[in-house]
C-alpha cells in the first residue's frame, strides 16, 4: 500500500517544487531589479537561493544524542 501512496503523492510534490521555485523567481524578478538594481535570476538560480535560505534560516535541524 505504501508504494502506491508514494506514486500518488510524488507528482504533487514535483509540481509543488516547481511552483514554489517559479513563484520565488517571479517575485525576485519583479522586485529586486527595480528596488536594488540587481540582475534578474533564472529558475536554477532561484532554486539555489531557496536552498541556501533554507539551510541558513533553520531548514536543516540536527540533533545530537
Amino acid at each position: 500500500m505504501l508504494p502506491v501512496r508514494i506514486f500518488a503523492v510524488l507528482p504533487f510534490l514535483v509540481a509543488l517544487f516547481f511552483a514554489v521555485t517559479g513563484l520565488f523567481q517571479w517575485l525576485w524578478n519583479i522586485t529586486m531589479p527595480e528596488v536594488f538594481n540587481l540582475k534578474r535570476i533564472t529558475f536554477w538560480q532561484a532554486l539555489r537561493l531557496l536552498l541556501i535560505a533554507g539551510i541558513l534560516f533553520g531548514g536543516a535541524h540536527f540533533t545530537w544524542r
